[in-house]
């Protein structure tokens, strides 16, 4: 992806995805096979222990993994809608100051295209590693995305 491109992204992400504005969600970096994105420390958004609030990790992983798919299957959108199946996320350690959220599709675009044009609804997971500035992971969570042919 040009960075051209990765600037139309984060900007078209930031502009249709209103809660993540809300919580201040900033991109990184952004590339065809990798996203990654910042929640900034905010006492606005802290749990009862300190740290940011599980939602908001939440938000922000769940961000970044649509960020990469937009990224991604962008040129794909005229045939096909990007929906979230499913996630989960695991808690690991808690989190104190900014969160970076670091997402990678498992799947290569070719396979996922490939399903689509054969008319099916291909599904393919995003990897999520949750990590504090100073590299110390915190979390990680999969989301579960497909493209659903347009009709």
């Amino acid at each position: 992806m040009s960075a051209e491109q990765a600037e139309l992204v984060k900007s078209g992400f930031l502009a249709a995805v209103p809660f993540a504005r809300t919580l201040g969600v900033e991109f990184i970096e952004l590339d065809i096979d990798r996203a990654v994105m910042r929640l900034p420390d905010n006492d606005k958004h802290h749990n009862h222990v300190g740290g940011p609030h599980a939602g908001a990790m939440f938000t922000l992983a769940e961000s970044a993994s649509g960020a990469i798919v937009i990224g991604a299957f962008g040129d794909q959108l005229n045939r096909a809608v990007p929906l979230a199946v499913k996630a989960e996320i695991g808690y690991q350690k808690l989190a104190m100051g900014d969160v970076i959220a670091d997402a990678r599709i498992t799947r290569t675009r070719e396979e996922v295209i490939a399903e689509l044009d054969a008319g099916q609804r291909p599904e393919f997971a995003v990897d999520i590693e949750l990590r504090t500035e100073d590299g110390t992971v915190t979390g990680a969570m999969t989301v579960v995305w497909t493209l659903k042919p347009k009709k």
